[in-house]
């Protein structure tokens, strides 16, 4: 795939992760709402692998921009850590349900874990309060993730 191709398909992925992040809101308890823009970021995760990263930290920018004027950087940390590390494994693990485990361990590791470190120390957030929320986050951003990754299983982007 040439390069401008592989710019035109990431940034349809960004546009994609914005507007089913901050328009299709699905609130799911409290302040956690089911993040559609996840199952984008898991497709492009598997087909494009690292450059994918780009889909999750700037569509979690722009779409915390849009929403409320600014953006948290614990978020953009933790979806930087999750798409480097995907990006990383996805491409080159053939079996469906390992990418399963890896996708769960990225984003418990990234949300629930960084995540959670970052906005305990710039915030002084209580830790167990923190930790429960986003873990709570986790499950929802896993679940989505893991759809989209099995998503991209159905849908083939072609590269030539």
């Amino acid at each position: 795939m040439k390069n401008n191709q592989k710019i035109a398909f990431l940034s349809l992925g960004i546009a994609l992760y914005v507007v089913l992040s901050a328009f299709v809101i699905i609130p799911i308890v409290n302040r956690i709402k089911l993040d559609l823009g996840y199952i984008v970021f898991g497709m492009y995760l598997n087909t494009f692998g690292m450059p994918a990263t780009l889909v999750g930290v700037l569509g979690c920018i722009i779409a915390e921009l849009l929403k409320g004027g600014s953006f948290r950087i614990a978020w953009a940390i933790g979806q930087a850590f999750i798409g480097l590390f995907l990006g990383y494994l996805l491409p080159k693990t053939e079996k469906t349900w390992l990418k399963i485990v890896y996708a769960i361990i990225a984003v418990f590791i990234g949300i629930a874990l960084i995540k959670t470190l970052i906005e305990v120390a710039m915030y002084q957030f209580p830790l167990n309060l923190k930790f429960a929320s986003n873990f709570a986050a986790f499950i929802v951003d896993a679940i989505a993730l893991v759809i989209g990754i099995l998503l991209n299983r159905k849908i083939k982007i072609v590269r030539h």
